[in-house]
């Protein structure tokens, strides 16, 4: 059964971005779209957009959306940028036009905002989504004023909340006039609906009044109920825990093919793997490494922070620099971390190379031309990068955590089933262990060969995740009808 689906996301593909939301929000809608189902995606028009020049066109009437005792003209413009998806782009400069997405000091009213506008904007449009599916704190606030402000509505009342949490650690906390400010009701700043440690949360509202909650893996869901990881949020995640899935984020497999991806040197799939030598000679060559074929080398892709795991990473790099392997990382981030790298850099040219910038052509020249690629990450929601090197035959080390647990299968020499490396504790001796067992795994050719073909093996395409999402949706739909 076909559904109607809006979208709603504060950044997407090939719009805005700053992260992982925008690729998800980018590929999701079309695959969905591609299932049959009519799902438009609306987000902010920040002054980005306008720069690079994505066609877009006006739609509806101009309308005010109040806030508190302010009102802001707004208006809707629609683009075709996304195959066949509808992207509403909400206009009001005096919010969006400005430098970035995030970080300003008014983000609560801009975000909140861009929620009320979403939902007035279908109060006029002839088109009634059945599902609005949010994501993360910027677009929480929509199903807190759909069973508030929008409780009676005869139309809106109707509409089914999805909503999905892609990192918990940012929930969009503010002082509790916000509330006010944004147009909800003070009394809604209780311990039961989003008050929080003494501040407004926005995330919180949307976890109690979505209709029902995911996140990006299944593994990251069950882990988000727990101490360590819940920030602060388990025992209502754990209150809602029968409302709560994990549904893996998918890949963009045309973008991230090694058959046809313009930035390698050779083209290979894996009916033809030889030309994979040619990408990690070429990428020797590049980061200024010794040209050495038979040497295990390891990429990374990274923020480069301690929750990508850096900080183990940086206690065993020192150590296994002394090995016979090298090492390609691409990535910038804390500073700490890249003074370190830029140091174990210098003090060994022809085995680490080190790009501290965002370059995207070697990252595509990372995933094809490395033996193994690092992913030690204290948490991961989900993980791109595991998915993207399993792509290009590139065989992922991993931290069993999130969605890394939910895709890397610890390879086993003897029986050949598994499709990477994977440690449990987050330590620098867990990671030197796993390290060791990829190292000599990849010195016996047919057993790497075997472990190679099992990672172009993995499907973790969108059409898989798509099919899951319009489950959601329709259960989202069928308990609002009921």
């Amino acid at each position: 059964m076909a559904l109607r689906v809006l979208f709603c996301a504060s950044e997407a593909v090939p719009f805005a971005k700053t992260g992982g939301l925008a690729d998800v929000a980018g590929a999701l809608p079309p695959a969905l779209a591609h299932l049959g189902h009519d799902v438009r995606l609306a987000l902010p028009k920040y002054s980005a957009i306008e720069a690079a020049k994505i066609a877009s066109r006006p739609v509806g009437k101009p309308f005010d959306v109040r806030l508190g005792d302010e009102s802001f003209p707004v208006s809707i413009e629609v683009s075709d940028a996304l195959p066949g998806v509808s992207t509403y782009l909400v206009d009001c400069p005096a919010y969006f036009d400005r430098e970035g997405l995030y970080g300003q000091p008014d983000d609560a009213q801009r975000f909140a905002l861009f929620c009320r506008a979403a939902l007035q904007f279908i109060e006029q449009d002839d088109w009634k989504p059945q599902v609005i599916h949010g994501n993360d704190w910027q677009t929480a606030l929509i199903p807190v004023y759909l069973r508030t402000s929008y409780a009676q509505h005869p139309h809106l009342s109707r509409i089914g909340a999805l909503h999905t949490i892609h990192n918990l650690a940012y929930q969009g906390l503010f002082d509790p006039p916000v509330l006010q400010a944004v147009g909800l009701d003070p009394s809604l700043f209780t311990i039961d609906a989003l008050e929080f440690y003494g501040k407004a949360n926005f995330l919180k509202g949307g976890l109690i009044f979505a209709d029902l909650l995911n996140t990006v893996s299944k593994k990251y869901a069950e882990e988000i109920q727990t101490r360590e990881y819940g920030e602060r949020l388990e025992g209502v995640l754990t209150k809602r825990r029968d409302d709560l899935h994990g549904i893996l984020n998918g890949l963009d497999y045309e973008t991230w093919n090694p058959k046809t991806d313009a930035f390698l040197e050779a083209n290979y799939d894996a009916g033809d793997l030889k030309p994979k030598a040619a990408n990690k000679a070429a990428l020797q060559r590049r980061l200024g490494l010794l040209e050495r074929p038979h040497v295990p080398l390891f990429g990374l892709v990274s923020r480069l922070a301690g929750q990508k795991g850096l900080d183990i990473l940086g206690e065993v790099l020192p150590h296994l620099l002394r090995l016979d392997v090298q090492f390609a990382l691409l990535g910038t981030g804390e500073q700490y971390y890249q003074d370190l790298l830029s140091r174990l850099a210098a003090d060994h040219p022809d085995k680490m190379g080190v790009a501290l910038t965002f370059d995207n052509a070697l990252a595509h020249q990372i995933y094809a031309g490395s033996d193994m690629f690092l992913m030690p990450s204290r948490y991961e929601p989900c993980g791109l990068g595991q998915m993207i090197s399993l792509r290009y035959g590139t065989i992922p080390v991993v931290r069993s955590t999130g969605g890394l647990a939910d895709t890397i299968t610890d390879f086993n020499a003897e029986t050949g089933e598994g499709n990477g490396f994977s440690f449990q504790e987050h330590t620098a001796v867990a990671l030197m262990a796993a390290i060791a067992r990829a190292i000599l795994t990849f010195k016996t050719p047919p057993t790497w060969s075997r472990l190679v073909r099992n990672a172009l093996a993995a499907d973790f395409s969108w059409d898989r995740s798509a099919r899951q999402y319009a489950d959601l949706y329709q259960r989202v739909a069928d308990r609002r009808r009921s």
